[in-house]
């Protein structure tokens, strides 16, 4: 399933959630200009690997991407998500917020994968706690999501609450499954745990920072 929009209406320019993601595809078109033996060496001095961790990883890693899929999907998201989270924390608490969250999906990634070599890298954490802070603050609102049904495409409004438990129900069954089989990574190239970890991030962050207050045009 894939959000496509909602109906819960922003006041406020989402400039911050623009940068992040104006900042993520210049950083990842620098990557695929690299040769790949330099891109190698560039994602595994940047990105999170457990084993060797260090604490600059946090941050950096948060930037950088592994293929077109990937950063489109983390990008769409952060679009879909984040301009409501923006609108309602103010720019600046959003960067933090955004931060913290990423901070958090990674250490909770180190934790539960502490001795991998492999290098993790990729904004979802940081999204997936502006997903939670969503589903705290927006559970009611719309989201006009794509669907498939049998061999067709269509688009359905579902209720914002619903998406995202079973988005989150997803991750950490992925995660779950991934561990019982071994797996550092649940099963394929996705840190399972990491989204998990910043998505309950976001829920607790959205709780304890200031929002605030969302101004509406007359007759609105």
């Amino acid at each position: 399933m894939i959000p496509l929009r909602s109906s819960e209406r922003t006041y406020s320019t989402a400039s911050m959630t623009l940068s992040l993601i104006v900042v993520n595809v210049v950083v990842f078109l620098l990557e695929i200009s690299m040769p790949p033996w330099t891109r190698d060496a560039f994602i595994a001095h940047y990105a999170i690997i457990p084993d060797r961790f260090h604490y600059s990883a946090l941050v950096t890693s948060m930037f950088l991407h592994g293929g077109w899929l990937h950063i489109l999907g983390n990008m769409w998201f952060l679009w879909v998500f984040g301009k409501g989270v923006e609108d309602l924390l103010g720019h600046g608490r959003f960067l933090l917020f955004y931060f913290a969250s990423g901070i958090a999906a990674g250490l909770v990634h180190v934790l539960t994968n502490f001795y991998s070599p492999i290098p993790t890298i990729g904004a979802s954490g940081a999204i997936a706690g502006i997903m939670g802070a969503y589903l705290i603050k927006f559970p009611r609102a719309r989201i006009v999501t794509l669907v498939p049904i049998f061999i067709f495409l269509t688009t359905v409004d579902l209720p914002a609450a619903f998406l995202l438990l079973y988005w989150f129900a997803i991750q950490f069954i992925s995660g779950y499954m991934g561990s019982i089989a071994g797996n550092v990574y649940g099963g394929g190239s996705t840190a399972w745990f990491a989204h998990v970890g910043g998505f309950l991030a976001g829920m607790g962050l959205i709780l304890l920072m200031p929002t605030q207050r969302r101004w509406r045009r007359w007759g609105e």
